[in-house]
């Protein structure tokens, strides 16, 4: 797996070569150092701690600095733990770029999504109106939908791809939409799904009564 913490900078959309509009959100990805390390022999499984976003050490509390000190790299704002493929050949402050990633792969975005406040059971859960009159059952049942808070959940888009790398500005654009709004805190890591390579004649079924059974060749060309 491959991972880095970063900022929603905000959509927009590009054009690919035949011309047709992609609708892409830019990111702007690390870079993230190392700051810890987990391994077999002393933790039991095998993964690194990036750290993200330079800030002043007076924001810091003296157990979260002198963590970082001990690492050797200068005091962060966000620490995440990541289970990456690399994650025993990596170093205490070795550099985490955007350039991990190259177009054509797909990830997960994770972050937080937008706070909409108190509301009602309309705008939470999509509910309708029912009637204007009383009566009602004597009490509330369990799971029932209500008013509440609504939104600043932790959520992840899954399998977005990734159109677009710029090492040098820390740029990462994938294609679709990210939770949260621009400027929060998202980390992109490659996607859990299965991508299977679509062998050829995959669509022509083995059964004679169907019609692509009975002329795979039709069947072939019409998937061209």
């Amino acid at each position: 797996m491959k991972a880095i913490i970063g900022r929603k900078v905000g959509m927009s959309q590009i054009f690919d070569e035949k011309g047709h509009v992609i609708p892409v959100t830019v990111i702007e990805a690390g870079p993230c150092v190392v700051t810890q390390k987990k391994t077999s022999e002393k933790d039991g499984y095998e993964a690194v701690q990036l750290g993200y976003e330079d800030i002043r050490e007076a924001k810091l509390s003296k157990p979260e600095l002198g963590h970082l000190n001990k690492a050797g790299v200068s005091p962060k704002k966000y620490l995440r733990e990541f289970d990456l493929d690399n994650a025993s050949e990596l170093e205490l402050g070795a550099i985490i770029k955007a350039d991990t990633f190259k177009s054509g792969d797909f990830v997960d975005v994770t972050g937080t999504s937008k706070g909409h406040g108190y509301t009602g059971v309309i705008k939470r859960w999509n509910a309708s109106r029912g009637r204007m009159t009383h009566g009602g059952p004597s009490r509330i049942f369990k799971g029932k939908i209500g008013p509440g808070q609504y939104g600043v959940e932790t959520v992840t888009i899954q399998n977005l791809e990734v159109v677009k790398v710029d090492p040098e500005l820390n740029m990462l654009v994938v294609r679709g939409a990210v939770p949260g709004p621009k400027g929060s805190l998202v980390t992109v890591k490659t996607t859990v799904k299965v991508h299977k390579i679509k062998q050829a004649g995959a669509d022509i079924s083995k059964n004679p009564q169907k019609a692509s059974g009975r002329n795979p060749q039709k069947a072939s060309a019409r998937n061209m």
